[in-house]
């Protein structure tokens, strides 16, 4: 597909991306390797909003993909932070495989996991299930290195309801005012395992509270930039998130309380974001560095079952300037 076709079928121009040029990457201005391939039709993708979200047609995922359409697949994340395919039947194993030509996977510390496929988990929600991932939030930032991005398979879908919505950081932060940018490039904030896992959910038995201190005391606290710089593109992002995110380092309770309540606000503005209705098949891959998500608990008393597959990524780097604590 030609550089220009590939525009035709997109509202957003590359050129409004402005991302910063490395040569020892992916050549993430061109597409022109979105052509035809020995197993797939020719791959296209329809831009959903301004600033996230893409259906990507030409893509079969439970056939062996070339290395061709993995490094396209690639490249759509990089522009568009989530991407989605429609009408697929991938088996967990094959999602599994899917995942793995992106990185090494991560195993979650405490969601249920797919039988014989550890690297899968599952979101299974119900009435008597408590709320989970209804508020805006990065997958595992409590980590050291938080993944590169996730992979999402609906299993089973209420009638209505359980939307998810994805939020551009990216278009966050060129949101903001420069003196806004300037203050926040100079700060870290802590991540924190507890606030989206706490002893009082996931520690109801004696094992479960066992667990879970287990599970604590390898995953402590840990300081990421407030502004993180994607590895990949270039482009900064805002990268706090009210899951994981408990406060800003080296400055006042309260001044990290107001900056953060208006940060957590700011990520949530409708401009910057994509709501995205589940059908059977449907499979998302976003990139979790410079995204947050949201999954819209709507539907209860009806179920909602999900599996996801993790990437692992790298540590955050932020400006140079940037100070710890």
């Amino acid at each position: 597909m030609t550089h220009s076709s590939f525009q035709a079928v997109n509202e957003v121009s590359l050129k409004s991306l402005n991302f910063q040029k490395n040569d020892n990457l992916t050549n993430i201005y061109s597409y022109s390797d979105i052509s035809q391939h020995s197993n797939t039709a020719r791959v296209s993708a329809h831009a959903l909003s301004p600033h996230i979200g893409a259906v990507v047609q030409g893509v079969d995922l439970n056939t062996s993909l070339s290395s061709d359409t993995i490094r396209t697949i690639r490249d759509l994340l990089l522009r568009y932070q989530v991407i989605f395919f429609r009408n697929q039947t991938l088996t967990p194993h094959q999602h599994r495989d899917f995942a793995k030509a992106f990185g090494s996977l991560h195993v979650h510390p405490v969601y249920p996991t797919v039988p014989d496929v550890p690297e899968a988990i599952v979101l299974d929600t119900d009435k008597n299930d408590l709320k989970d991932n209804a508020l805006w939030h990065t997958d595992v930032t409590f980590s050291e290195t938080p993944p590169l991005g996730a992979i999402l398979v609906a299993r089973h879908l209420p009638e209505i309801g359980g939307d998810t919505l994805w939020a551009s950081a990216t278009a966050a932060y060129d949101a903001l005012s420069s003196q806004m940018k300037a203050h926040l490039e100079g700060l870290t904030a802590l991540h924190d395992f507890t606030r989206s896992f706490p002893l009082s959910r996931f520690g109801r038995t004696a094992d479960e509270r066992n667990h879970w201190a287990d599970v604590r005391n390898r995953n402590l606290p840990v300081e990421h930039p407030v502004i993180r710089i994607h590895p990949e593109t270039g482009r900064r992002a805002i990268f706090v998130n009210e899951g994981f995110t408990t406060e800003i380092c080296g400055i006042e309770q309260d001044e990290s309380a107001a900056l953060l309540s208006f940060l957590f606000r700011h990520l949530a503005r409708p401009e910057f974001q994509i709501r995205w209705t589940w059908r059977k098949g449907d499979v998302a891959f976003w990139d979790n560095r410079i995204t947050q998500h949201y999954a819209v608990d709507d539907y209860r008393p009806h179920r909602r079952i999900m599996h996801r597959v993790t990437i692992m990524g790298d540590k955050p780097v932020g400006p140079t300037h940037t100070i710890r604590s």
